[in-house]
């Protein structure tokens, strides 16, 4: 029987950042240095085989750090922790090493100086997600108001409107982004933004390369995770961008053939924490069907390397 012939559109950049490779190496060595088992607060990032993956290497994964021995390491995701998390590690004389992607620790920074300004900080970010409760734990209660959407403006009740500033969760869509900044900045002019964007290259150069797919496509399909922000934000995107079918896929197995009944090309991606392995499995289950081509488009190149924290480099 002939296979129909189809294009799949392969964006780069796409799959692991900097901050997500250096977070897995992390909880790798940390196996190596100390054996297993090694503690993880939270996913150590938001995908099921990676986290998997790591469970048979030895790592647990737990919520909070109340459920860590004290005689065992315990690593803090990539998204970031509250400050009373690490403190709470050294009260109880833990061995602790942060795992914190290091575009996320730039906003941390970046939030406590805007504190020592005297200024009260909004935040652009999803209610709920680790990074944001991790950001928002860096300061007092109160000195972080959080937002989701533009409409939400109107309704914040600052100190005072003339000492604000913003930040946002690295993992948004840019576009989004701008209409809350937009909306922040129509209502308190005087508000202090970032010196540098905090959506983070990888975040960006993933958003670039969806829209330049969309137009190529009927169907774009994103592999990641449900609770991944960047990955869903791909989705968005390529939808926001045109494409009549976007949808997220954890795997192979998740994918919706009958959607993609006619389809002569479809665009193919993957959020920042989804390994390359998830991307030739759905190569490989595409070319089971197709008399497939396989297009790369290339946006941009990524040579970014984030240094290993000194704890898991240094030997036991």
């Amino acid at each position: 029987m002939t296979k129909p012939p189809l294009t799949l559109y392969l964006a780069a950049p796409r799959g692991f950042c900097a901050g997500v490779d250096r977070a897995i190496k992390i909880v790798e060595m940390a196996l190596e240095k100390w054996g297993p088992p090694v503690y993880v607060r939270h996913e150590i990032v938001h995908n099921k085989f990676v986290v998997d993956g790591l469970r048979e290497k030895g790592a647990v994964f737990v919520e909070e750090l109340d459920e860590c021995p004290v005689d065992r390491p315990v690593i803090f995701s990539a998204h970031g922790v509250p400050k009373s998390v690490p403190e709470e590690a050294k009260r109880r004389e833990m061995i602790y090493v942060d795992a914190t992607c290091p575009l996320v620790s730039k906003v941390h920074l970046e939030a406590a100086r805007h504190h020592e300004n005297g200024k009260q900080i909004v935040m652009i970010g999803h209610r709920g997600h680790p990074e944001t409760i991790g950001t928002m734990g860096q300061l007092p209660e109160g000195e972080v108001l959080l937002i989701e959407t533009a409409e939400e403006v109107a309704g914040l009740t600052p100190r005072d409107p003339d000492q604000l500033a913003y930040i946002t969760q690295t993992t948004l869509s840019i576009d989004d982004t701008a209409g809350v900044v937009k909306a922040l900045e129509a209502r308190f002019p005087n508000i202090e933004g970032p010196h540098k964007e905090d959506i983070c290259y990888a975040t960006t150069n993933r958003q670039g390369a969806v829209k330049a797919l969309a137009p190529k496509v009927q169907a774009i399909l994103v592999i990641g995770a449900p609770n991944s922000s960047n990955s869903r934000r791909l989705v968005e995107v390529g939808a926001a961008a045109g494409c009549q079918y976007s949808q997220l896929v954890q795997r192979a197995t998740d994918i919706d053939w009958r959607a993609l009944e006619g389809c002569s090309a479809v665009g193919l991606t993957a959020g920042a924490s989804a390994p390359d392995v998830l991307v030739d499995e759905v190569v490989q289950a595409f070319a089971d069907r197709f008399d497939l081509t396989v297009e790369p488009v290339v946006t941009a190149t990524e040579s970014i390397e984030f240094r290993l924290p000194r704890i898991v480099r240094e030997p036991a």
